[in-house]
């Protein structure tokens, strides 16, 4: 079905859960947050996601963008461990995590739109119009997302320290 293989079973299903998770973060916090409960199972799926696309893609950019998303992982889980200001690991916390959100939306929505109806796939060219503006909404809302959470970061610390 969808022409996905068994491994690539697991990797859609074993990172699908990150995605509810996400947007229940951002809705509730404006932001993903590392220590929660929707914070572990976004971790948890991310990795199973990032690491089993090494094994289910033959495309370079695959490799990079799951490359990618384990180091900004890596950088965005643990920051918060660290001696810096805490103002400063919740920027870089906010904006890092974000963009792994991006980075497991990008390839979501490309994959979608070109498996789903089966065997009639929405987009059949990586050039398509309709998969190139899918990707570049997906680039806009993290922007624009980014921008807002930068914005309400700013105002909090402003009150914070009133």
């Amino acid at each position: 079905m969808f022409g996905i293989s068994p491994l690539g079973w697991v990797h859609t299903l074993g990172s699908l859960p990150a995605i509810p998770a996400a947007a229940y973060m951002f809705a509730a916090h404006g932001r993903i947050v590392p220590r929660s409960t929707a914070g572990t199972i976004y971790l948890v799926s991310m990795l199973i996601g990032a690491v089993t696309v090494f094994l289910v893609t033959h495309m370079p950019a695959g490799h990079v963008v799951g490359a990618l998303t384990l180091l900004l992982l890596a950088i965005g889980y643990t920051i918060g461990r660290t001696p810096l200001p805490t103002r400063l690991v919740a920027y870089v916390e906010t904006i890092i995590l974000s963009v792994t959100a991006f980075l497991l939306m990008l390839p979501t929505v490309s994959e979608i739109l070109r498996r789903v109806p089966d065997g009639h796939p929405f987009v059949t060219d990586l050039k398509s119009p309709l998969l190139l503006g899918a990707q570049a909404s997906i680039l806009a809302a993290l922007i624009v997302g980014v921008i807002a959470q930068v914005i309400y970061l700013r105002r909090q610390g402003r009150t914070a320290s009133l």
